[in-house]
């Protein structure tokens, strides 16, 4: 049969599930997950064809041959708001465009999964919101010319080292109340340049009364069901967690451009 590009798509298409029905396989073999979980994965091969081949952007196709996933196609319960594709940012610019997908790593995106069902087990109202994940290093360029010799400087990687966000091994989240319909009060928004943002100084500002004790759990709610799933806390942002021990991603890990 002559060689034509009908053929070549499905052979494409067909290579595209296969290849994601193996790491679903691992993933479900090593992980204990619930039935709703489950369904989620076995739609999950048909979703990403289907995006594959839609309209979508240049970049988002380079994300995908590369192995990057959206984790909204793993788990539609996990709420995602890029706060750098707003202009309510510290920046106070949209530089992200018209991205708008939280994109990680698959190995990432899967522990973000769990942390999303170990979260609605323990508190069913409630949902893991997304503010950043993937970020592009031509992104860290722009956010690291705006705090460089500057206060705010400490909480910017240097994009020449790179973000652990630039691997797509990082996320940024919080906590989202369906029944209320609002985030949950973590006593500073996302992007606090300050102390009361760290996580090594929440004791001293509970006993200050600058931090409530309510806000402290709201935290600590987050930080364990993360921490459950594998997530690595840092010390100076409590929204920021890494899929991986820093050295480990940069091993195992090339940075996005």
């Amino acid at each position: 049969m002559p060689y034509s590009f009908e053929i070549k798509k499905s052979f494409t298409i067909v290579s595209f599930i296969l290849s994601t029905w193996a790491v679903i396989a691992f993933f479900l073999s090593q992980t204990a997950i619930s039935q709703e979980t489950a369904d989620i994965y076995e739609n999950l091969a048909l979703v990403k064809v289907e995006k594959e081949m839609g309209e979508i952007s240049v970049f988002e196709k380079q994300l995908i041959r590369e192995g990057l996933i959206d984790v909204g196609l793993l788990d539609p319960t996990i709420m995602v708001d890029l706060k750098y594709a707003r202009e309510d940012n510290f920046m106070g610019v949209n530089v992200y465009g018209d991205f708008t997908c939280a994109y990680l790593q698959s190995e990432a995106a899967w522990k973000l999964v769990r942390a999303s069902e170990i979260l609605r087990e323990r508190y069913p109202h409630l949902r893991i919101l997304v503010g950043d994940a993937l970020r592009p290093r031509s992104v860290q360029y722009m956010m690291w010319k705006l705090v460089e010799n500057t206060p705010m400087q400490p909480y910017v990687a240097n994009p020449e080292s790179g973000s652990m966000h630039n691997f797509g091994a990082a996320v940024d989240v919080t906590l989202f109340n369906v029944k209320t319909g609002k985030k949950l009060d973590m006593g500073t928004p996302f992007d606090y340049f300050g102390p009361l943002a760290q996580p090594r100084l929440e004791a001293r500002f509970l006993q200050e009364g600058k931090l409530s004790k309510d806000q402290i759990e709201n935290r600590l709610i987050l930080r364990n069901a993360m921490v459950d799933a594998g997530w690595y806390p840092i010390n100076i942002e409590w929204w920021h967690f890494n899929a991986f021990p820093r050295d480990y991603i940069r091993r195992n890990y090339s940075i996005i451009e």
